[in-house]
């Protein structure tokens, strides 16, 4: 099939033609076909499976269809739950309508709102926009949405995790009762589900990739290791792999700052983003982490949402995600549009139960490697199962066999030695309390136990995403 068969107008076959197009995805076989027919839709697609595209194409080909003259008002309104998300989405948007006569406006917090209000006066037919943003605008009476046409949810799982319903439910009372809603979501929860029967009137239901499964084209890997030696780990095996283009994934603020100094100092190029940078800092660290000037980027996983990087060939778990289905959406940043990925989690004993819990959500037995010069101390636990295994560490890259990174014979770092005298005479020097004074002077990466969110902290869970 190609989009020729689509029917789709020659002014968006232009558009798609020019950014190199060949075939529709799967996804947008599916989708597009049933959105020009007007049907709601509920899509579950991962991220990289062209779903953009195939909510975008259909839409402007309705907007198309209907456009007439008079004062432009917003008859388009993509919700997005992250700045970074809203940014993609709208961009692609404006590529794709790049020879139709639309105006699009991208709308988030952080920045100032004047730049949202000034373009509204001037009129806008599609909004890209994150919910608190487009609260306030509607609060502040500069935008109204009673032509709205279309109704586009993008990674709804992700805006119920963030607490965003109750936003979600205000907005749905400014829009009006007839309209075309389109929801997207890389997993299929129960509240996924209630949402779906509250929006959508006798949805069409599109699943190119099974809900809750790992894209096929991303190898994971499992390596067990103590959670003190994670990031002595994490630089041997860049800079012995001679990896460039890195994404690491941690769980809160704070541990990504620490970890991108500590790389900083092993010699690897490193930037953090979070909720607490600016708009503007985290824009330059994605630019330049695009450009390659920035060789490892450390995310928070609100942060990430809606990274846009092409071939981007590692993402690291520094620490298995707090909800396991935030598994699913971290391996997708890599192995997209077909294109191969490695995904890597660093996992230390105590994380072993959040473990198998992700693999009882994919539906798939991951096996347990454990690397020679970083064996784990204590129980082996996991060696007894069946698929784990010792091996050898990473090959270095093929034409950078002199490649080196710190520790690249897996020594323990300065400090980690055997403590001088009998530990058991001095409990000052024994390793737990070693450990412990490590953590407090901020040598070490500290550790939070993993458990699954009560629905009410899920609810109010934001990390200043949308502020």
């Amino acid at each position: 099939m190609s989009f020729n068969e689509l029917g789709l107008s020659p002014h968006i076959l232009r558009a798609v033609k020019e950014l190199g197009y060949e075939q529709p995805t799967p996804i947008q076989q599916q989708a597009i076909p049933a959105i020009l027919a007007g049907q709601d839709v509920l899509g579950g697609a991962q991220t990289g499976t062209g779903k953009t595209a195939g909510f975008t194409l259909p839409m402007l080909q309705r907007l198309l269809a209907n456009h007439g003259r008079g004062r432009r008002q917003v008859r388009a309104l993509v919700l997005t739950p992250t700045r970074e998300l809203a940014a993609q989405v709208g961009e692609s948007i404006i590529k794709y309508a790049h020879h139709l006569p639309f105006k699009t406006l991208i709308a988030y917090g952080g920045v100032s709102i004047k730049p949202n209000l000034d373009a509204i006066k001037l009129g806008v037919d599609i909004l890209v926009a994150t919910p608190g943003r487009l609260l306030d605008l509607l609060t502040q009476g500069a935008l109204t949405l009673s032509q709205l046409e279309v109704l586009v949810l993008d990674e709804a799982d992700r805006m119920l995790d963030m607490g965003f319903i109750v936003d979600i439910r205000r907005i749905m009372k400014a829009l009006p009762a007839e309209r075309q809603t389109l929801l997207f979501s890389a997993t299929f929860s129960n509240d996924i589900k209630a949402l779906a029967d509250d929006l959508l009137n006798d949805p069409t239901l599109i699943e190119v990739d099974p809900s809750n499964t790992a894209a096929e084209q991303v190898t994971q890997r499992i390596i067990q290791v103590d959670r003190e030696r994670r990031r002595e780990l994490l630089s041997h095996m860049i800079g012995r792999g001679n990896w460039q283009r890195v994404l690491v994934f941690v769980r809160t603020k704070q541990i990504a700052d620490r970890l991108a100094q500590q790389m900083q100092k092993d010699g690897l190029n490193t930037v953090a983003i979070h909720g607490d940078k600016s708009q503007g800092a985290r824009n330059r660290a994605l630019a330049d982490f695009r450009s390659g000037e920035v060789r490892v980027l450390v995310a928070t996983d609100i942060a990430a949402r809606g990274l846009d990087i092409d071939q981007l060939p590692y993402v690291i778990n520094f620490e298995l995600p707090q909800m396991a289905e935030d598994y699913i959406h971290r391996i997708g940043r890599t192995g997209r549009a077909g294109r191969g990925g490695e995904a890597i989690s660093l996992v230390s004993q105590d994380e072993l139960g959040q473990l198998k819990a992700i693999e009882a959500l994919i539906g798939q037995s991951l096996t347990v490697e454990i690397l020679e010069g970083y064996e784990p101390s204590g129980k082996p636990s996991r060696q007894t199962l069946p698929g784990s295994k010792p091996v050898q560490n990473p090959p270095r890259a093929r034409g950078h066999a002199n490649a080196k990174s710190s520790n690249a014979k897996g020594k323990p770092a300065a400090g980690k030695g055997k403590a001088k005298g009998d530990a058991s005479k001095n409990p000052a020097q024994s390793p737990q309390n070693k450990s412990r004074k490590r953590e407090v002077v901020g040598e070490d990466i500290g550790f939070a136990p993993m458990r699954r969110l009560p629905k009410a902290m899920r609810d109010s869970y934001q990390e200043s995403s949308d502020e």
